[in-house]
């Protein structure tokens, strides 16, 4: 994006770790919305095809998660590090203009 655009847009202060972040917590959202759905299905045709997609969002969050942790955005083992992480990234969104 255009330099001028992105801090016209807020967008400049959108970091890879900010985004990761946000796609690691919409692929758990997922996996916490299908596995419901499996519940609650009422035939074992549709039951089916919803375990499918739930295996599918957990293979997507894995690899998301992984992806994070490689590149030192992300520390699940490491509750200190990751408290220092989601305050950075609560600054970095707080700064973002409205």
């Amino acid at each position: 994006m255009n330099t001028i655009l992105e801090h016209m847009t807020g967008f400049h202060t959108l970091t890879d770790d900010v985004i990761a972040m946000d796609f690691l917590m919409n692929a758990k959202s997922g996996v916490k919305n299908y596995a419901m759905a499996v519940t609650e299905c009422t035939t074992p045709e549709i039951k089916q095809i919803l375990m499918k997609q739930l295996d599918e969002a957990i293979d997507s969050h894995e690899k998301i998660t992984i992806y994070m942790m490689q590149r030192g955005l992300y520390h699940p083992y490491h509750i200190a590090e990751q408290i220092q992480l989601d305050l950075k990234n609560i600054q970095t969104a707080m700064d973002i203009p409205s």
